[in-house]
């Protein structure tokens, strides 16, 4: 017999706690439990959940597999597949809510935006903010993963985004897992193709930010970098 949240007393069930003393009291263990719904025959649903978060911490979830999920005892493709939509529902909601804020003005709010689409994130990805001519954030996209080696093409990308929906200017922010957030040669090469491209295009690119969790590096603070 598997053990249930229903199997624990009544005080000390997540879903009673939530219920009477709200989502916000719960620890991260009695949430990821409410999920989990069922323990195994040796341990109960709270165990697994504890037995999840020693393994990965809660920055880790977003960037994890079903199989990753899966090697905890406990968690099968289909507990692992609820955690997984959970996680995207709640990056979803967090993007909507930072959507309605946004007229972002300088480098540092855009990076505060921004950091946390590459917490934990082990590969380079590259997004673009797209910008009206308030500058009001009115799109961001994941434009690709994986290093810069094929600048032709996601600057192709990164242009057609921004007539699709009648951007006025771009910023591009990459992440270097790292930590380092100092550009490299290819980076400098690239933010200066973007840079040309953008003013044949008539779309300014008017920042590249590198991020990490703790700082950026904004090419439009360092105009000495390359010269145009």
């Amino acid at each position: 017999m598997n053990y249930r949240i229903k199997d624990l007393p009544s005080a000390e069930r997540p879903r009673e706690r939530l219920k009477n003393m709200g989502v916000f009291n719960l620890t991260d263990k009695e949430i990821i439990a409410i999920l989990l719904k069922t323990g195994t025959k040796k341990q109960n649903v709270e165990e697994v959940a504890i037995a999840l978060l020693k393994e990965y911490s809660l920055d880790q979830f977003s960037n994890l597999r079903i199989a990753d999920f899966q090697k905890i005892k406990g968690i099968g493709e289909v507990k692992a597949i609820e955690i997984l939509a959970s996680v995207e529902l709640g990056k979803r909601i967090f993007l909507r809510d930072h959507k309605r804020l946004i007229r972002m003005e300088n480098a540092k709010m855009i990076w505060e935006s921004a950091k946390y689409l590459f917490t934990g994130l082990k590969q380079e990805c590259f997004y673009c903010y797209y910008f009206n001519t308030k500058q009001e954030l009115i799109e961001k996209k994941l434009i690709f993963m994986g290093t810069i080696n094929s600048a032709t093409t996601h600057t192709r990308e990164i242009f057609k985004e921004a007539y699709l929906i009648s951007a006025s200017t771009i910023v591009c922010l990459h992440n270097h897992p790292s930590g380092d957030v100092h550009p490299s040669k290819a980076d400098i090469s690239f933010t200066e193709r973007l840079i040309r491209t953008g003013e044949i295009q008539g779309i300014p690119v008017v920042d590249h930010i590198i991020v990490s969790e703790d700082t950026y590096y904004s090419f439009y603070e360092h105009p000495d970098v390359f010269n145009l």
